[in-house]
């Protein structure tokens, strides 16, 4: 049965909290007849907003637990809807046993994925904006995640969609009111003037917006760090180094690393996706071959390339393939600990040792935050189509701006209103049906 099929009058339930054995389990409950679930269950629905202490009992009246319960009548709730929640013992054999009997109360069933979440959308408790932040805040990983996600979760983004929104609202009403009480089709001159400052100030607030786009997109899907360089040049000992643990094969011979490993890192509250590759020379091995060519492929779609080397022997520069892919590179001489010649316009560490590590660390956050620039602690665009809405609606400005004198007051007032319309797909306030099933499908069932 597809979310389609499913009424929002229905009464949904599931697990709040993650799976498996724990101290406290929520169940929530959400939907008209929420107050059944307390008075078949715990025999008294609480007052609302306070918490009560209750025996949940089974069909035949046995007690299957003693929980917390809480009642949340709508529209003052989550979802907007009457919500209950049952904070019981965090067993399995509790957990199922409730769900159970939640189960065979009539017009119960249990929820989807994202389901709650849906419904605070639907009855206007959270816009589009904020349930991505909400989702996003969910699955944050690293502090600076976190920090966005609860920014625009709290409305960072909406309050400022809005403003742009109003902005052009305003200037749409001159051209309304100029073609209502006009006799002529063209625009007045002092109207267009009017109408222009304020879309041109518009217009340079939106292109600063999308100037921190990229860093709020990286943030949200984690920088992508390449590690490169001949073979036996420290590259699976760096990154089993970052990641603590052993996550690459580490040997003296030549070619061991052959195809992509991948290690997801907390870089002082920057997620990074760390890759460790295969070393690049000629290699007659088909295998290693393959290893290689995925190596420069990879450079292609990183945020950053370490060059690694070591400090002994002949230095390998990065090759034309790895320095053609147009991203930063930064060169690390490696195994200082073993001697040789250190560059002094590379870095310089042992991943053995710990030797310069920690300069390698605050190089590479400086350098992958070096996109954000001033900005970055308060990107508002955090995705794709955060940023196409924008540019989107940017163009519909340019349009309007451009046109001159004696221009038809219709044609201005629509490009106008379909940078409007662009700017309000960011929120929900034009229809988004699109996306919003590929959205609340990434929520977990509970959420």
């Amino acid at each position: 049965m597809t979310r389609k099929d499913h009424a929002i009058s229905d009464t949904i339930f599931a697990p709040a909290s993650a799976p498996g054995r724990a101290g406290v389990t929520i169940i929530r409950v959400s939907g008209p007849m929420t107050r059944r679930a307390f008075l078949e269950m715990a025999g008294t629905v609480p007052q609302p907003r306070q918490s009560t202490l209750r025996i949940l009992r089974d069909e035949d009246g046995a007690p299957i637990d003693q929980a917390l319960c809480l009642y949340f009548e709508g529209p003052v709730s989550f979802t907007g809807e009457d919500v209950a929640e049952f904070h019981i013992h965090g067993s399995p054999a509790v957990l199922s046993a409730c769900l159970l009997r939640l189960s065979k109360i009539e017009d119960f069933r249990i929820a989807e994925p994202g389901e709650f979440t849906r419904r605070a959308f639907e009855n206007g408790k959270l816009d589009l904006s904020a349930v991505e932040g909400l989702a996003d805040l969910i699955d944050a990983e690293t502090e600076i995640q976190r920090k966005q996600a609860l920014r625009q979760l709290q409305g960072g983004l909406t309050r400022e969609s809005d403003r742009w929104r109003a902005s052009l609202i305003e200037a749409l009403a001159l051209f309304d009111a100029e073609l209502d009480f006009s006799d002529e089709a063209d625009v007045e001159p002092q109207i267009f003037n009017q109408a222009r400052a304020l879309l041109s100030n518009l217009a340079s607030e939106m292109r600063a917006a999308l100037t921190h786009a990229s860093w709020g997109e990286r943030v949200r899907e984690g920088f992508v760090v390449l590690l490169a360089g001949p073979p036996n040049s420290g590259k699976s000992t760096l990154l089993n180094a970052l990641a603590k643990r052993d996550a690459a094969i580490v040997s003296d011979r030549p070619g061991t690393t052959r195809d992509l490993i991948e290690v997801k890192l907390d870089l002082k509250g920057l997620p990074v996706l760390m890759i460790d590759s295969a070393g690049i020379r000629d290699a007659a091995d088909e295998i290693e071959n393959e290893g290689i060519r995925r190596t420069i492929e990879q450079a292609q779609r990183a945020d950053m390339v370490l060059w690694l080397q070591p400090g002994q022997g002949d230095r390998m520069p990065p090759t034309r393939d790895i320095l053609d892919a147009g991203r930063p590179v930064i060169e690390v001489i490696t195994q200082i600990d073993k001697g040789g010649t250190i560059n002094k316009g590379a870095l310089s560490i042992s991943a053995k040792t710990g030797q310069g590590m920690d300069l390698l660390v605050s190089n590479l956050f400086e350098q992958l935050s070096q996109s954000g620039d001033q900005g970055r602690a308060s990107a508002l665009l955090t995705r794709e189509r955060h940023r196409v809405a924008v540019e989107e609606a940017l163009e519909f400005i340019d349009r309007a701006m451009n046109s001159v004198h004696g221009t038809g007051v219709e044609l201005i007032a629509e490009e106008i209103r379909l940078a409007a319309r662009a700017i309000g797909k960011i929120t929900g306030n034009v229809s988004v049906d699109d996306i919003l099933d590929r959205l609340f499908s990434s929520f977990c069932i509970g959420k």
